[in-house]
């Protein structure tokens, strides 16, 4: 008899255990979670966000199975995939004693809301046994108006590399009602002006961006049409026109990439941007070679975080004052294949911390290599730095490549500029410059380029320029730099 005893008791035992478990997890099993909100970044109307992990823990001693619903207030805008079933009813879900499992969750607005911003909200009920627990669910949302491509523009012989375009063939004003959200390119064809009042936000997504002129009616002998397109930002201080990615998630909010940036095609005309902020781009903007009289004028405008370049003039003619460019993987301002660029009370400051940059902040040439071989000359009329600021992480901060058989005019006058040693500045090019100190910004890293009160730049800048700084302070004995120190 004692041989079956104890096999039984074991038995006993374990049945009364199995029951003890039943029992406690029909009672008031309690789940533990990564999180009792789960916070949304802000999404456009029907775009979707980033996925978000919500991760439920059981930190009890025996396995317990709990129903998971998702609350479909909101239109449906949530959605919800627990350990890789999508749905928004999962029943009995398993999870073993002191194991977790997770819960993906994505949001994307569908309310048609007319305000601009709006806050949509729903929770995750968790019911254990008798035990009910929820998670909530928070996302804002905004409205946006939406361009979309309609046509193709370059799509290849083989259809596999297609690029959508938006067409402005008459003149159009984008206010700021709402964003403007850009899918594709939009293309502002001959005669046609966009302005871009103050205060408007333009998102555009991954592989978007703008030509001004159609680069599609250039015609034999690269003869552009007449007034091929004009763009006109009129942003103004505390209300500047905002142009950056669609991802408004804060992993992706700084990182450059994100969209490919503005083009000005041959024979665009009269072209302004005044008090713009243009980030996360490759290159934010870009000038086609243009005939006299076509020039593009950049003031008050704030241009960073670019994968490429900040400005690329390629024969071009561009003026820009009161712009701080920052945070570029190649160059701020590459004036190249010769052209006419005059830039006064500018700040150029290139402390790219993403990746290792090899080239400098400014770059002057006057010449291309053609697809033969050969060195074709492009004089470079004009590079003139007026009361500008030129620094970076690097030794040197201005490459010169130049053709001498080409013009390569180029001054410095009162600038402060971070050169290779070993360049002479005892020279018609440097007038009164300031040559390899330190501007002393507040942060660099952290875009901030105000000067503080030990510059070198503080009362350094040409008296005869009387502009305003970038912040509407006045310059009575002008600062070099963009920022008049206060």
């Amino acid at each position: 008899m004692k041989k079956y005893f104890l096999p039984l008791l074991i038995l006993t035992t374990l049945l009364f255990a199995c029951k003890k478990d039943i029992m406690e997890n029909d009672q008031s099993a309690t789940l533990h979670f990564s999180n009792d909100t789960i916070i949304f970044d802000t999404a456009f109307h029907s775009i979707g966000t980033p996925t978000q992990t919500l991760t439920i823990y059981n930190r009890n001693n025996f396995t317990v199975f709990t129903d998971i619903s998702l609350n479909l207030i909101n239109g449906g805008s949530f959605r919800m995939n627990v350990d890789g079933v999508a749905g928004n009813k999962h029943n009995a879900i398993e999870i073993p004693a002191k194991d977790s499992i997770f819960i993906f969750l994505e949001v994307t607005p569908n309310l048609n809301n007319s305000s601009n911003d709006f806050l949509l909200t729903s929770n995750i009920e968790f019911t254990t046994g008798t035990k009910k627990q929820d998670v909530k669910l928070v996302s804002p949302g905004r409205n946006a108006n939406f361009h979309l491509p309609h046509d193709n523009i370059f799509p290849t012989d083989d259809g596999e590399v297609n690029y959508g375009y938006y067409s402005i063939k008459d003149d159009e004003i984008w206010t700021n009602d709402l964003p403007h959200v850009v899918y594709g390119y939009v293309v502002i064809e001959p005669n046609a002006t966009l302005t871009i009042k103050e205060g408007t936000q333009i998102y555009f997504h991954n592989n978007s961006g703008m030509f001004v002129g159609n680069p599609l009616l250039i015609g034999e002998n690269g003869v552009p049409p007449t007034n091929n397109g004009t763009l006109i930002i009129d942003g103004s201080l505390g209300n500047e026109v905002i142009i950056r990615s669609d991802r408004l998630d804060s992993w992706y909010e700084n990182t450059p990439g994100q969209w490919n940036g503005i083009h000005f095609v041959q024979g665009s005309v009269e072209n302004e941007i005044d008090y713009a902020i243009i980030s996360n781009g490759t290159t934010a903007i870009r000038v086609d070679s243009f005939v006299e009289n076509q020039t593009v004028t950049i003031n008050n405008t704030i241009i960073e975080n670019m994968s490429s370049i900040g400005i690329l003039g390629q024969g071009a003619n561009i003026e820009a004052s009161n712009t701080i460019i920052s945070k570029c993987g190649q160059y701020t301002v590459a004036c190249n294949i010769g052209g006419t660029y005059n830039f006064t009370h500018c700040t150029f400051a290139n402390y790219w911390d993403y990746n290792h940059r090899n080239t400098p902040s400014i770059l002057l040439n006057n010449y291309y290599e053609g697809a033969d071989g050969n060195i074709y000359i492009r004089n470079l009329d004009a590079a003139n730095f007026t009361n500008c600021i030129i620094d970076g992480s690097l030794s040197t901060e201005v490459s010169f490549q130049e053709e001498e058989l080409g013009e390569f005019n180029y001054t410095f006058d009162h600038s402060l500029i971070k050169l290779d040693p070993t360049i002479d500045t005892d020279n018609e090019h440097y007038i009164n410059s300031i040559i390899n100190q330190s501007p002393k910004f507040v942060d660099a890293y952290e875009n901030d380029f105000h000067i503080n009160e030990n510059s070198p730049a503080i009362d350094a800048g040409n008296p005869l320029i009387s502009l305003d700084d970038i912040e509407d302070n006045s310059r009575i004995i002008p600062d070099i730099g963009a920022y008049e120190f206060q």
